[in-house]
């Protein structure tokens, strides 16, 4: 396995969706490949970055009343800057 390879998969080897050989292999170049390791390192800090930015900004939890309110409150300082 080249490094091609390694970041070709690197999406399914961190869901453990690669098949045994295939991890194994991924496993005994990432133990030997240091720009592997590293990239492997910023991939996963990629993901749960944007993972918490996904959750930050979904107001899910919010009721509507709140939301309608937030949105006003938003607009109006919004309007307030502008004149």
């Amino acid at each position: 396995m080249n490094c091609k390879d390694v970041i070709a998969l690197l999406a399914d080897y961190l869901e453990m969706t690669v098949a045994p050989e295939t991890l194994l292999s991924l496993e005994e170049h990432l133990a030997e490949c240091g720009p592997c390791q590293a990239y492997l390192r910023t991939y996963r800090r990629t993901r749960e970055l944007a993972a918490a930015s996904e959750r930050a900004a979904l107001p899910s939890g919010m009721p509507a009343e709140m939301k309608a309110h937030l949105r006003a409150f938003l607009l109006a300082r919004l309007l307030a800057e502008e004149s």
